[in-house]
């Protein structure tokens, strides 16, 4: 688990915590099996990625896809961000957010 959250991550953060967003819950590097995902919302199942430049490699890449395929295999839903869209286009990210929340 870090400590240290990216700029990109604290930024998104601010906008989810609290149930900010629709009144739902995210906790921050939450940990599902071995892995720990950045950002979890239990009710809607949603894990969020916020990627930097090192998943561009393709060991980074294959590890990613594996922890997808299993993250999903519990029946998550998964979406990735790159550093960049919460940087410049925090109101799109939020709401490719949100268009993944199922209607209650």
């Amino acid at each position: 688990m870090r400590n240290n959250a990216t700029i990109s991550e604290k930024r998104l953060w601010k906008f989810i915590q609290n149930s900010k967003l629709e009144g739902r819950k995210f906790r921050r590097q939450h940990s599902i099996g071995n892995y720990i995902v950045d950002f979890y919302c239990p009710s809607e199942k949603l894990v969020i990625e916020v990627d930097g430049a090192i998943h561009n490699n393709p060991v980074n890449q294959d590890y990613d896809y594996k922890r997808t395929v299993y993250l999903k295999s519990l029946g998550n839903n998964v979406i990735r961000f790159k550093n960049e869209e919460i940087r410049d286009y925090i109101e799109i990210v939020l709401k490719k957010i949100k268009m993944e929340f199922v209607e209650k």
